[in-house]
């Protein structure tokens, strides 16, 4: 009896914790509707053909259940004698193509309308990398790398994921967009296939070598909106975020703006000359963010996978073939070429950084003249 009374108590509080309010919050039974024209429409379809299914398998369940209750041998039922019926036939097959055919005609102007593309407001050039975004806005000549932004979660390590707030899914630069704007995304990548997917926009597009994916959206919501690469694209898969900053026009402009300026502050900053405690100062912070996810960051790599750095000739030899290196990467490795992801000063700090820590001590200074003259 103490058992019983035990299970009931236990399933009681089972369902006290299924009812709570908090509990469906966290555990969302169905998709986001999105904050987007073809979100929403992506929504609204599902809804329908989800409430399709739902009847269908309704009838047939339903019709199944009565049968064998009703026509139970134990009621006397005999099965009927008979091998086929043309107007079932007919039926079973003109319910379904009919059903089908009511589904497909939405299905295909929402597909259709995801597709159309033209008539763009803006263009954003999306590149996948392992394991970061480049975004290039194309009208506005704004470019500029996004990484995950805590360096320490890479190695799943000194970091607490339930008090850390949006744990892997925040970035140090977010795409920022304006609000009631259509635009289009240009998205491709530089290395192996990725997915660029933001679930409140309702879609997602793979990220091809060699080819380029189109799509659009329109948010008529500001906010910040969160996604991940969708697609399994390596060891860095989990930390590839992103982070998209909705905000009015205006505010929109005066972010152009500023990246104009910070443009020019980087221009002016690589043209300056930089000495040895302010190269390895920058360039651990890069570090942490753009090579700490392979080389790890203490610098001792991952056996079999990514090389150490520390006490490697690859560090500690020739400052050309270093630079080369991060440059321009490293035929059939995963070594990729940073060329086309940071600037001279990120460069030259970082090569700066890796000859200088972990006992490598060789007090080398690189100028970030010297990496613009190697391009």
């Amino acid at each position: 009896m103490k058992a019983l009374h035990k299970a009931a108590r236990i399933a009681a509080t089972m369902l006290l914790a299924l009812v709570a309010a908090p509990v469906w919050a966290d555990w969302a039974l169905n998709m986001p509707e999105g904050v987007t024209p073809i979100s929403r429409e992506v929504f609204r379809l599902h809804m329908i053909i989800l409430t399709i299914c739902a009847l269908i398998g309704v009838g047939v369940f339903g019709a199944m259940i009565f049968s064998i209750v009703k026509h139970r041998k134990s009621r006397g039922a005999v099965a009927a004698n008979f091998h086929h019926s043309t107007r079932i036939e007919i039926l079973w097959t003109t319910i379904p193509f009919l059903i089908l055919v009511a589904m497909a005609i939405p299905a295909t102007v929402t597909l259709l309308a995801m597709e159309d593309t033209i008539e763009a407001d803006m263009t954003v050039k999306v590149t996948g990398y392992q394991w970061k975004w480049k975004y290039d806005y194309v009208e506005d000549g704004i470019s500029f790398v996004s990484s995950i932004t805590h360096p320490e979660a890479l190695e799943l390590a000194g970091i607490d994921p339930l008090a850390t707030e949006n744990f892997l899914l925040d970035v140090d630069n977010m795409l920022v967009l304006p609000l009631n704007t259509k635009v289009r995304f240009l998205i491709t990548s530089d290395d192996v296939i990725h997915s660029w997917w933001v679930p409140d926009f309702g879609w997602k597009r793979d990220a091809i070598p060699g080819f380029i994916n189109d799509a659009w959206t329109l948010i008529d919501e500001p906010g910040i909106y969160r996604g991940q690469c969708a697609e399994l694209c390596g060891v860095g898969h989990g930390f590839m975020p992103i982070v998209v900053a909705v905000v009015e026009q205006e505010e929109y402009l005066a972010w152009v703006e500023e990246q104009a300026g910070a443009a020019a502050a980087v221009a002016a900053e690589a043209a300056r000359e930089w000495i040895l405690e302010e190269l390895v100062a920058h360039g651990e912070q890069v570090y942490r963010i753009q090579c700490a996810v392979c080389h790890q960051a203490a610098g001792q790599g991952i056996s079999g996978a990514f090389p150490a750095l520390a006490g490697a000739p690859s560090a500690t030899g020739p400052i050309e073939a270093h630079i080369d290196i991060v440059l321009n990467g490293r035929a059939g490795t995963a070594m990729q070429a940073f060329s086309a992801l940071l600037n001279d000063t990120d460069i030259a700090a970082v090569i700066t950084y890796e000859r200088n820590a972990w006992g490598n001590d060789m007090g080398d200074a690189v100028q970030p003249r010297e990496i613009a003259a190697k391009r």
